[in-house]
């Protein structure tokens, strides 16, 4: 999908009849029942979060010891526990609450954080769906993040490109990343859209405008939000500004029910 993240190709996924997705593996881990059972070492030690606390605690009392001895005591506390919160941090920014994006894109994690900050304004999402469904749940096409709220229903895809190319439009009907014509990806963003809004409405039985957007992390964009061939492109640090400045015209029960029924008629695109 992006020319850094999801590999250097000008080929668009998704396309219906002849054209092929990127490759991308997704683990998706099963959620595993925690018991009263106490466990024992061995088993302990085989935990992967206690090993990775382990390797924390061991790695800052080391950096802690060899400080100390250059800066005294104090200079040794304070590097432990720097060493603690900075590895803290580190692991975070690759965390997704998404279980099937423990490897996904840096994009598509920073739109995910964004987009978490609007739940409170009524906002619901569903990351990384399917569309369209077909007999086995699944398909080529992919949404990133399926945002449903008050101003309305958008397919967003997260992009990494290069940031050494500049990006340009030319007259609402072109886009390029440097030398490359982006149409193809776009299309490709109106097709999944369009395939959505197709979905949900036969579910809920009336017309539902889905506006599918490319959120662009990387290259410096020149405008706050332009639409190129009917898709909304804009820088992606501009994604919940792009949904918070548009009118209300969904109700909180209308939002409940196109939710509800795109989160049955669109499957997760990685499954267990």
């Amino acid at each position: 999908m992006a020319i850094m993240d999801r590999g250097n190709t000008q080929e668009a996924r998704g396309q219906p009849q002849g054209q092929s997705e990127e490759s991308r593996e997704h683990p998706h881990e099963a959620p595993v029942k925690e018991t009263t059972e106490e466990r024992a070492p061995g088993a302990l030690l085989g935990d992967a979060q206690i090993r990775r606390w382990m390797w924390r605690v061991g790695a800052a009392v080391a950096a802690g010891i060899v400080v100390s001895l250059v800066f005294g005591i104090r200079g040794g506390l304070t590097a432990l526990v720097l060493v603690i919160i900075g590895d803290t941090v580190r692991t975070s920014r690759k965390d997704s609450s998404v279980p099937a994006w423990q490897k996904s894109s840096a994009a598509e994690r920073r739109t995910e954080k964004q987009l978490k900050s609007l739940q409170r304004n009524g906002y619901l999402v569903l990351h990384a769906r399917a569309v369209p469904r077909d007999d086995e749940g699944v398909s080529d096409g992919r949404i990133d993040h399926l945002v449903i709220g008050p101003s309305g229903v958008y397919a967003i895809d997260s992009e990494k490109w290069d940031k050494r190319l500049p990006v340009r439009t030319m007259s609402h009907l072109k886009l390029f990343h440097g030398p490359f014509n982006k149409k193809d990806r776009l299309d490709e963003a109106r097709w999944e859209a369009e395939q959505a809004s197709r979905i949900i409405g036969g579910q809920v039985g009336f017309d539902v405008p889905v506006q599918p957007s490319v959120a662009i992390y990387g290259p410096s964009i020149p405008w706050k939000v332009m639409r190129v061939r009917d898709v909304d492109v804009y820088a992606g640090n501009r994604a919940r500004a792009y949904l918070r400045r548009r009118p209300k015209i969904l109700t909180d029960t209308d939002v409940d029910r196109i939710f509800e029924a795109a989160e049955k008629a669109l499957p997760p695109k990685y499954t267990d």
